[in-house]
């Protein structure tokens, strides 16, 4: 009695394995909350880096498959349970970010796609090496900076939101009333269904927005399928099919990003277990987190994957539920693992019409924006704090609006700096907090 009830697991505990009854929905509703935010960096990095249609379904399975690798050793960490282990864990989703993608599309198109493999395999080292000092970095990026951060990449993201709704700045089309039409129905059902709904049609409203979307563009002319009926059955990724070049300037942009990502993590990691287990995460468990993070992006640039990150809307489903066992979770990634290694689901992903992508997405990228605001404004708002605040992202913005400024320097500190605001809002940030007055009012 004792041994089946063992074997037969109940979906709230952590360990042992549940029925697959009770899993399957469980692992299908983390799978819809988050695949088309896992693969949509993917399908920009494509469209600014020029790739052809091979390419593009190649782009898309490897942040599928890299995804679900990342997103198993976090649940079933490598190493003895006393000892350091790589992974943490916990209860996590882990997929492509969308914190990199204003960085990336700027070298994708100056530089080429090889030049963000060899930064994140740089950016992966940068962020084991802050997973195993974790304790004494962890000062420089309280709150604060790291919401200074999160707003700033929201912001940087809404021009592509906004040239996607517009039909993608290459498109012929572009600005025409077609696109702008099917980009704010696609907005409008994905509003509807995130403040009138509840349960699942909440959870996948950006997922039943790009199919209604994507209807509507079909009486457009707007999907071409051709596409999907040239796609094999089934392709495992190709190690460094898209090669890896390491351009100084390319790594310490994603190199920053990584750094601020590692701890940004912590959050996530600790909303996490807060909200669903009634406990702060471990050390042990934060070091192998970042760590795993760090070494898991690495190999992902091998196989052509794009950097990844935790998940929020998966940590928010977690915290809802209460649902933690990682066997649920890893059915979820295995869905992401076999959808990743049929390119005629990629190759379907690729016909979405980019208007449809950025009336879908815009709604993301405000969430990330007012998540960063959020941080922000847990702490304190007095002079000091939004001098902090208001500096780094005025310089970060005003800096990559007008990159023209900077036509005087090497071609170097424009990539690095004149590309997105991030990076350098990121290095103000921390550069104001550290030596402003702690006090003032």
């Amino acid at each position: 009695m004792g041994e089946s009830k063992k074997k037969q697991a109940s979906i709230f505990e952590l360990d042992g394995v549940p029925s697959l009854g009770q899993a399957a929905p469980l692992a299908m509703q983390h799978v819809v909350a988050m695949i088309v935010g896992c693969v949509t960096p993917a399908i920009i990095v494509a469209g600014a880096g020029g790739l052809d249609g091979r390419d593009r379904v190649m782009l898309i399975q490897a942040a599928l498959v890299v995804s679900a690798l990342s997103t198993y050793l976090q649940l079933f960490p490598i190493g003895k349970k006393g000892g350091f282990r790589l992974g943490s864990g916990l209860p996590v989703i882990m997929g492509v970010s969308f914190a990199y993608v204003a960085s990336m599309q700027a070298i994708a198109a100056d530089i080429g796609v090889a030049a963000i493999f060899g930064a994140q395999i740089v950016g992966g080292m940068i962020a084991a090496v802050i997973g195993f000092f974790i304790d004494k970095i962890r000062k420089l990026f309280p709150p604060l900076v790291t919401g200074t951060v999160v707003f700033t990449i929201g912001l940087s993201l809404y021009p592509t939101a906004i040239n996607y709704m517009a039909g993608g700045a290459s498109s012929p089309s572009y600005g025409s009333w077609q696109n702008w039409l099917v980009a704010f129905l696609t907005l409008a059902i994905v509003t509807f269904l995130n403040h009138f709904t509840k349960g699942f049609l909440k959870l996948s409203s950006i997922l039943i927005g790009i199919i209604g979307g994507y209807i509507l563009g079909c009486f457009f002319g707007m999907v071409d399928l051709s596409a999907v009926s040239s796609a094999s059955f089934f392709q495992a990724p190709n190690i460094a099919h898209f090669g890896v070049a390491f351009e100084p300037s390319s790594c310490v942009a994603i190199g920053l990003l990584f750094a601020i990502n590692a701890i940004q993590a912590i959050g996530d990691f600790t909303a996490t277990t807060t909200g669903s287990m009634d406990r702060e995460p471990t050390d042990k468990e934060l070091k192998g987190a970042i760590v795993g993070y760090g070494l898991t992006n690495v190999l992902g640039a091998f196989l052509g994957g794009l950097p990844t990150a935790t998940y929020s809307q998966n940590v928010g489903i977690v915290t809802t539920t209460k649902v933690i066992n990682r066997v649920v979770l890893g059915l979820g990634a295995t869905i992401l693992l076999v959808a990743g290694l049929i390119p005629k689901f990629s190759a379907l992903l690729t016909t979405i019409p980019q208007c449809v992508l950025g009336g879908a997405t815009i709604s993301v990228f405000a969430s990330i924006a007012m998540t960063g605001i959020k941080l922000i404004t847990s702490q304190e708002m007095h002079y000091r704090n939004m001098s902090v605040v208001g500096l780094a992202v005025a310089i970060g913005v005003g800096v990559t609006q007008a990159s023209a400024s900077l036509a005087q320097f090497p071609a170097w500190v424009t990539t690095i700096f004149g590309k997105s605001p991030v990076v350098i809002a990121t290095i103000a940030a921390v550069f104001l907090n550290t030596v402003l007055p702690k006090q003032r009012s």
